[in-house]
């Protein structure tokens, strides 16, 4: 019977690690610096959309905070890499897209075998409550009230305009609005996700007329305001997609020795929990 209480006692309540293993778990990362050298292209994923994350980011939060078969939620889909990585790590999964075509655009990358079925793939707004009702009645398709995990991968305001649709946040006239916008997101996710469980915030930094923008700190307040509890942040080098950043030529370093600035070579994953109470 000790045994047994040992044994359950080793297992995290939130992923499937077994905490009296902990040495055979090189492969899941603990360090708060990710130094990624190139993005992974294996597994159904490619550099096809400018300003989407690189799928590592999917891969540890979801080994971390999720078990084989709960449900991740994306409110911010884009091209779809945290969907074809929930269909790698056998993840079910709801997303939640603004883009029309774009939507059609990820569903093509899901196997027919998961799509509406353990990946349901959404076009709306998720600032907008009819989009949360249409989420829980997917989620209730799914026997669940709840999702287990919250990913938010918002546009980085302005930096790149992804739409001419004025509900785009990258469309956000200024950035008091889009921070709005982002906390109704927000609070729309914490209504989503299941008590005691945790949310990734994916964002960066930007400057605007030669000062810093502190646009990751500035969405973390956000995130508290609407109830989540921090627990990580996480600096990730920025490799492989600077084209889509406007980083191809040196200019900017010669910007930067000008200006006075440092060339952003890095973004933020935040971590945050859902209290239980």
């Amino acid at each position: 019977m000790g045994k047994s209480m040992g044994r359950k006692e080793g297992r995290s309540p939130y992923s499937d690690i077994d905490l009296s293993r902990w040495r055979e778990y090189d492969y899941i990362w603990t360090d708060s610096l990710w130094l990624i050298e190139a993005r992974d292209r294996t597994g159904g994923h490619q550099l096809d959309y400018h300003g989407n994350f690189v799928p590592q980011i999917a891969t540890q939060t979801y080994l971390r905070y999720t078990r084989e078969d709960e449900i991740v939620l994306d409110l911010f889909l884009g091209s779809g890499t945290s969907a074809i990585e929930a269909v790698r790590l056998n993840r079910r999964f709801v997303g939640v897209e603004l883009k029309p075509e774009l939507v059609e655009y990820v569903r093509g990358k899901i196997p027919p075998l998961f799509l509406d079925r353990r990946v349901h793939i959404l076009q709306g707004d998720s600032t907008q409550e009819e989009t949360v009702r249409r989420v829980r009645e997917v989620l209730g398709t799914m026997g669940a009230e709840a999702a287990q995990l919250l990913i938010l991968h918002p546009p980085y305001h302005d930096i790149i305009r992804f739409s001419q649709d004025p509900a785009d946040l990258s469309n956000a006239p200024d950035l008091e609005t889009f921070l709005d916008q982002f906390e109704t997101v927000a609070r729309h996710g914490y209504d989503l996700l299941e008590r005691g469980r945790f949310a990734v915030l994916v964002i960066g930094d930007k400057y605007a007329d030669g000062e810093l923008v502190p646009l990751g700190f500035y969405c973390l307040e956000r995130m508290q305001r609407v109830g989540f509890r921090p627990k990580a942040i996480v600096v990730k080098n920025i490799t492989g997609n600077e084209r889509g950043k406007g980083r191809a030529s040196n200019l900017w370093r010669y910007r930067a020795l000008a200006g006075g600035y440092y060339i952003f070579k890095h973004e933020y994953v935040m971590v945050f929990f859902k209290s239980k109470a």
